[in-house]
């Protein structure tokens, strides 16, 4: 059973989100803020989070850059749930490691809608289990570990970015359209724009590090990831 935490201040709104999960089948705990959230995690990680920004004792983007450097809860999926509907609230969360992020008020059916795909996501495939290795130059990921290592440096991502890689290295040399990378990595039924693909893929190449080169812009389609040796 999936355990989701929900940060929220608002006590009939975190009432709302407990009683629509535990009706769906999860296990789920509300915090009213971040002090006592960070607390409980301390024993025991989530596998889902859901998170307000605007909270009592801090804010919720500086909580979710403060999961997003803790290795036990990096590749832990966040959805913001906020009032907070202006687009640079959106780019702000998304560019600190937000895996989705959903405006109030907000519909429960939505809600668990994302939640599940946001589960479905994190879930090990079969073939991770297996303890599969791919690899491009200067980059290996261990799929049954989710570890990546760049240049010989562990590299921590969140857990989109590691999806984003995981599709690139298994496309090596194939040109990706932001519409297949979207479909991929954020699901069909992910109604955001096609700008979210870019700013992740910017993040991306920017904990990669020199090997952040190995992924190309294709003008006009999208990306696509090269070995060094086929990029000369």
């Amino acid at each position: 059973m999936s355990l989701i935490a929900i940060v929220e201040d608002d006590a009939s709104i975190r009432k709302l989100i407990l009683y629509a999960l535990k009706n769906n089948g999860y296990e789920a705990n509300g915090y009213e803020c971040g002090a006592d959230f960070f607390e409980a995690i301390s024993a025991q990680a989530p596998d889902l989070v859901l998170l307000d920004i605007m909270l009592p004792d801090m804010d919720g983007v500086e909580i979710l850059r403060r999961l997003r450097k803790s290795s036990a809860m990096a590749r832990v999926p966040v959805m913001m749930i906020t009032a907070m509907g202006a687009e640079y609230d959106k780019v702000n969360a998304l560019d600190s490691g937000a895996d989705d992020y959903m405006t109030k008020p907000f519909g429960v059916m939505e809600m668990l809608s994302r939640v599940r795909a946001l589960l479905r996501r994190a879930a090990p495939a079969e073939a991770e289990s297996q303890g599969e290795i791919l690899s491009a130059s200067g980059v290996q990921m261990d799929l049954k570990r989710r570890q990546v290592v760049a240049d010989g440096e562990e590299v921590t991502l969140a857990y989109k970015e590691f999806e984003l890689l995981h599709y690139f290295l298994q496309n090596k040399g194939i040109v990706l359209s932001r519409e297949q990378l979207m479909q991929t990595v954020w699901g069909f039924d992910y109604e955001g724009e096609s700008r979210t693909v870019d700013m992740h893929i910017k993040t991306l190449r920017q904990k990669l590090g020199k090997c952040g080169e190995l992924i190309h812009t294709v003008r006009g389609v999208g990306y696509k990831l090269e070995d060094r040796e086929s990029s000369l």
